[in-house]
């Protein structure tokens, strides 16, 4: 939003429901970059991109070779791919703008989320979560993968056990673990069951820092914020939790060097939790003394400002509003449909919010009109109020006016050039970006299309046929068309409407008129038609026209 002119008593989040969106069954959403398009993923594998400035659907992506539910989608840095993970155990990149499948994989688990590698410009990295495995890296091009650690005991030489990645009993060995890539994805940030935080580097599959978690409880989300100065974590002790990050957004892997280099402490755990205290800081700390609840899909607003978590109760669809500050400043309730999916838009105060039935709303602000915004000296009435005029209020003085200097030098030259940094400022400028789809023309019905075309004809052939009823009636001024035809032609030649049927003793006298010989008197210079019409009420029968000639 435009900040100068947001009413600074007014908190800038939503407040209501402002539309809702359906199509099909949909179970997960995403933003793209700019917060113009907005992917859908649907229980029967398909992925719905909506136009979100005109709330219409501008694509769908859909694999024959996919029908199970999609369990989550995320869009690349500049718009033109999206990967989509599915309940089949597959992982499919698309093309966006042509809506063609690129690439599809399949993993030997369920994955439950997957995100694009955002420094990547080949896109060829992708970091998923499966169900019942722990976190890995996905190679989207050769389709290899490479399994990260969860926890510190179980490191040998740098990689985790197999055993840890495989079913013992029929169950699964751990609970699914939370993971996302830092910025500019040269870090991966892991949440496991321990309720430890741990800061991996993903190409040499090291752990580099630990970052102990209050109480121990398992981790079940863990997001970055927009501009990569905060993480959330949400825990299943009912809290959700805010860090700052200390570490640079870029380099932050040469940072960690530099810190471990600075510890003089032998390789272990202990040094790994000195190095990651310089790595993350507590900074707040959410939840709901009084009820308890589990929180689902907390995320950040798209400046980091506020942040949001639904309610995982059923049967409920609430959303808590918290500023950055630990103040609780806003309960959204909704209908009586339990949450599943959360999402801010990275521009404007909009939240979206995806429901069990499978629709998606739409929470906007609520605004007040200020007509005193519009000028300093405005005053609004609350009743109408009698003025009476001064009696010089109106009179042109301007000797006694005093005309004010503008401190502002008209020499000086205007940058028009300079662009100002924005929340985006971080874009390659050498990269276009997707921001809007062309939007495709639907075609007619061709059902519609044919019934039309036929109807034309059929008057076509009624006006120009060369039988006497239509040579009397181009005599009479009047374009009748035949009998059996239910439609008739309008004057203006482009609009049908419906003919009254005539009665049988009006289809008698029209097949009288038709067996009068026509009478023949040389050309004619000139027809004056003059329809006179005798009406009986009683049978509904036309008279004869009378037409006069003029030789």
């Amino acid at each position: 939003m435009n900040a100068p002119i947001i009413d600074p008593l007014q908190g800038d989040f939503p407040e209501v429901i402002e539309e809702y969106l359906e199509h099909g069954v949909m179970k997960c959403i995403a933003f793209n970059r700019r917060g113009t398009l907005l992917a859908a993923g649907c229980s029967d594998g398909s992925c719905v991109i909506w136009d979100f400035e005109t709330r219409g659907i501008a694509k769908e992506l859909r694999d024959k070779e996919c029908v199970a539910a999609i369990t989550s989608v995320c869009w690349s840095k500049y718009g033109h791919r999206i990967l989509v993970s599915a309940a089949d155990k597959s992982l499919t990149v698309w093309d966006v703008l042509n809506g063609e499948k690129i690439t599809r994989i399949v993993l030997q688990q369920t994955p439950l989320q997957a995100r694009l590698h955002p420094g990547s410009s080949t896109l060829s990295l992708c970091l998923a979560c499966p169900l019942s495995s722990a976190p890995m890296i996905v190679d989207l091009h050769t389709g290899s993968t490479n399994t990260l650690p969860v926890a510190v005991p179980d490191m040998v030489n740098g990689l985790a056990p197999p055993s840890r990645n495989k079913y013992s009993d029929g169950t699964p060995p751990f609970t699914p673990t939370a993971a996302c890539f830092n910025k500019y994805g040269d870090l991966v940030y892991v949440g496991n069951s321990k309720g430890e935080i741990l800061i991996i580097d993903h190409k040499s599959n090291q752990v580099r820092a630990l970052v102990p978690v209050s109480g121990g409880a398992v981790i079940k989300n863990i997001v970055f914020s927009r501009n990569g100065q905060y993480l959330l974590t949400n825990s299943n002790d009912r809290t959700i939790r805010i860090y700052d990050n200390l570490l640079p957004l870029k380099n932050g892997l040469g940072t960690l060097d530099e810190i471990e280099k600075g510890i003089d402490e032998p390789d272990g755990i202990e040094k790994m939790k000195m190095v990651g205290s310089k790595c993350l800081a507590l900074f707040r700390e959410f939840q709901d003394s009084i009820t308890k609840m589990h929180w689902k899909a907390p995320c950040f607003s798209g400046d980091g400002e506020w942040v949001i978590g639904g309610s995982a109760s059923k049967g409920e669809h609430k959303i808590y509003i918290w500023d950055r500050a630990g103040h609780l400043v806003k309960i959204l309730e909704g209908p009586k449909e339990a949450l599943i999916d959360l999402a801010w838009h990275p521009v404007h105060p909009i939240i979206v919010s995806v429901s069990l039935t499978g629709l998606v709303y739409i929470w906007a602000k609520d605004y007040t009109e200020n007509w005193s915004a519009f000028a300093p000296d405005f005053k609004e009435l609350e009743e109408n109020e009698e003025y009476v005029e001064r009696e010089d209020e109106f009179d042109l003085n301007t000797e006694t006016e005093k005309v004010k200097e503008s401190d502002i030098n008209e020499d000086d030259e205007v940058d028009i050039v300079t662009v100002d940094k924005d929340a985006f400022s971080d874009s390659d400028m050498s990269q276009e970006e997707l921001r809007f789809l062309p939007a495709i023309p639907c075609p007619d019905v061709p059902e519609q299309q044919d019934k039309c075309v036929g109807s034309s004809s059929k008057l076509m052939d009624a006006n120009h046929s060369g039988s006497p009823l239509s040579e009397e009636a181009a005599q009479n001024g009047q374009a009748t068309n035949h009998a059996s035809s239910p439609l008739e032609e309008d004057t203006g030649g482009t609009r049908l409407k419906r003919k009254r049927k005539p009665s049988e003793k009006g289809l008698e006298l029209q097949a009288e008129k038709v067996r009068k010989p026509l009478k023949s008197s040389g050309r004619l210079s000139k027809v004056k038609t003059k329809p006179m019409v005798d009406q009986d009420m009683s049978n509904g029968v036309y008279g004869d026209d009378v037409s006069d000639e003029y030789h």
